[in-house]
């Protein structure tokens, strides 16, 4: 490994952002190019939309409903498919996704106008549908929390993705919202080794905490998902059958997953971090990411996308779908309740 390695981050560089005709380059390490030099620590820039909720729709995923309070993220997940929107924001998807956080500080507010105005069945909203809703910025400035007030106040049914531990905070919350079965959460646990963990996704939970987080949202009777995802052939796909034994054993009432794509600028950033961790096998994964994307590592086929064809792809499906029926038969997560819904955010009284 190089020896300028970023620790702690997974991003070893920053690749241009091809929707900026200028940038920052530095050219001598002496000089004014010091100006433009990152001491490392995460900055924040303030983000007011008018609007917070996000509806979108897709063949292969379906409608959904999100809300992202944070755009980047801290966790550093070098494969995260949501680093390619930080370059609608003016920065790169490298280390400046890690580095450069976007915050909403009014997502609370425009929730609850966003409920007010809801007069039909409401449909389940996701926390988040592109970075981690429990990022480590959240622990000083409880947007996620905050949220998660506003869905309990108006008995809204809500869906999140997590890689932290952090999560466990809102329990109060969260077994209120599971009461009349109003909450899913969803554990994203990629390896269980430890070593590969820390560089693939450096600031997230580890999956010995995850997974005891899920044993106390289940105690708790918060009903717990697992995606574990993404897989990696050459790197993590042997893992499966551990993987979901483990969380079957932790309470988990569904997993899932999906096989790695590289889109956009994600392939650079990818194969940077693959080399300079993996020289010995890099090229191989990289084969095998490219097979099960027709030739490429990048892939917007729909369905195709998140599960791959070919044989690396079917024989990762046939090891998934055995696991599953070794290990968890026949559990199914909780639908939703929607009746539950207030409109306005009162109790009726008929």
């Amino acid at each position: 490994m190089e020896n300028d390695y970023v620790k702690g981050r997974g991003s070893q560089i920053n690749p241009h952002n091809p929707f900026l005709k200028q940038e920052y380059t530095i050219e001598h390490i002496e000089g004014v190019d010091e100006a433009i030099t990152n001491d490392g620590k995460t900055e924040l820039f303030f983000e007011h939309p008018k609007k917070i909720v996000s509806i979108t729709n897709s063949p292969d995923l379906g409608p959904m409903h999100s809300i992202n309070p944070y755009q980047g993220c801290e966790h550093g997940c070098i494969y995260c498919y949501a680093r390619n929107s930080h370059q609608y924001w003016g920065f790169s998807a490298g280390l400046d996704f890690e580095r450069k956080i976007i915050i909403k500080p009014n997502a609370s507010e425009l929730l609850e106008k966003y409920l007010l105005k809801l007069k039909e069945t409401p449909t389940p909203i996701v926390l988040s549908g592109n970075t981690d809703c429990y990022q480590p910025m959240e622990r000083k400035l409880k947007l996620t929390r905050n949220l998660l007030k506003i869905l309990a106040k108006y008995r809204h049914p809500v869906s999140i993705i997590t890689k932290n531990s952090l999560i466990l905070r809102d329990l109060d919350i969260l077994r209120d919202l599971a009461s009349d079965q109003l909450v899913h959460v969803y554990q994203s646990i990629t390896s269980l080794n430890e070593s590969l963990r820390r560089i693939l996704e450096p600031r997230t939970a580890s999956a010995a905490k995850k997974l005891q987080v899920m044993q106390k949202l289940t105690t708790a009777g918060v009903p717990v998902g697992v995606m574990t995802a993404p897989i990696i052939p050459g790197l993590n796909e042997h893992e499966i059958p551990k993987l979901i034994e483990q969380v079957a054993a932790n309470g988990a009432q569904t997993v899932g997953y999906t096989i790695v794509r590289l889109n956009g600028s994600i392939g650079k950033l990818f194969k940077d971090w693959l080399f300079k961790n993996f020289p010995d096998r890099a090229q191989k994964v990289w084969h095998k990411i490219e097979v099960c994307h027709g030739g490429n590592v990048n892939d917007s086929q729909w369905f195709r996308r998140n599960r791959g064809e070919g044989p690396i792809a079917e024989a990762i499906g046939q090891l998934f779908k055995a696991s599953v029926k070794r290990y968890m038969p026949e559990r199914t997560m909780p639908e939703h309740n929607l009746t539950k819904f207030r409109m306005g955010g009162n109790l009726s009284l008929f």
